[in-house]
């Protein structure tokens, strides 16, 4: 698991206060990247050989959610395969799912394990692992329907692997905490723990229905960096946003610090306009040093690319922590 290629990035623009900024290239990745998308967004990419790979929701034209695998040498410029991801058997014979969408892509000790919200009678989470990003062996899903934002830690945690998830409904869920399980083998999910509820909405109102895991926690001296997704309940539907919180690195159902303001919300054309208005939704961040670049769907229409300093992120959550 190693890249010869420096991440993206592009630097802080002048005059900006702002913690965390957007690619002046924005959107990555268009609605129409491949020739059956309808859209392509809430997608995770990781370092991959001497570049990147990722696992791509593409919604075709007839709006079937699926994921999709692609390649790339700067982080920037895709090349998405044309067809979904075939899976084959990894520890179960039950990989039939009505949808795939949402992924999360996590290296730990030896492959990719990737998460994704999968329909089996409603939206639970789909585990695979894949070691070339062509072959991809789907598991046993993580958890009983309704759940949605299964991110996996990159490491395991006293011996287990650990994986933050949101339970929900079978719907447009209008609540929503997160939650962490832990697993011996990836196979049997248990240890169900809080780690984080919506805040009250006189206190930070742009996290007030519900939240998400967003990208795959990094670890710092300070703790494990959460980005991750809130949403408020408006007169014109959900707003979706973006925050960070910092977990202890060895109890990470305990949060140091959680952000009170967003760092980015819906605010540029291809945030507020698309077939989901209002949405910032984080779901892969590439690390260097102490440089971060957050991948996001925008809108549920595209991809979109921020990127901030780390220390920054943490200095800010823990000074304006709720």
């Amino acid at each position: 698991m190693s890249s010869k290629s420096t991440m993206p990035w592009e630097d802080r623009p002048e005059g900006s206060t702002d913690v965390m900024w957007r690619f002046s290239q924005n959107p990555v990745i268009g609605r129409y990247d491949i020739p059956t998308s309808n859209s392509i967004f809430n997608s995770a990419v990781v370092p991959f050989e001497d570049g990147f790979a990722g696992v791509f929701r593409c919604d075709n034209k007839s709006v079937q959610m699926n994921i999709f695998a692609g390649f790339s040498k700067d982080g920037i410029n895709w090349d998405i395969n044309h067809n979904p991801i075939k899976m084959v058997e990894g520890n179960t014979s039950m990989i039939d799912s009505d949808y795939k969408y949402d992924p999360r892509v996590c290296w730990i000790e030896d492959r990719y394990w990737i998460t994704w919200c999968n329909g089996y009678h409603g939206p639970t989470i789909g585990i695979a692992y894949t070691f070339d990003f062509k072959t991809f062996h789907q598991c046993e899903n993580a958890f009983l329907p309704f759940n949605r934002n299964g991110v996996l830690f990159p490491e395991k945690i006293d011996g287990k692997y650990a994986m933050l998830s949101r339970p929900s409904d079978n719907g447009h869920t209008p609540f929503g905490d997160i939650y962490i399980s832990y697993s011996p083998d990836m196979k049997y999910w248990g240890e169900h723990r809080c780690v984080m509820k919506v805040s009250n909405f006189t206190d930070s109102a742009w996290q007030c229905t519900k939240i998400g895991a967003g990208s795959v926690p990094i670890r710092t001296n300070e703790g494990w960096l959460m980005f991750y997704h809130g949403v408020i309940n408006t007169c014109n539907g959900f707003r979706y946003s973006m925050g960070a919180a910092l977990l202890d690195l060895e109890n990470p159902d305990k949060v140091l610090y959680r952000s009170k303001p967003y760092l980015l919300a819906p605010a540029a054309p291809y945030e507020l306009m698309g077939d989901v208005p209002n949405v910032v939704f984080p779901c892969a961040a590439l690390t260097e040093g102490n440089k971060v670049a957050v991948y996001y769907g925008a809108a549920d229409t595209v991809v979109g690319m921020s990127f901030a300093y780390i220390d920054e992120v943490i200095d800010f959550i823990k000074k304006n922590s709720l």
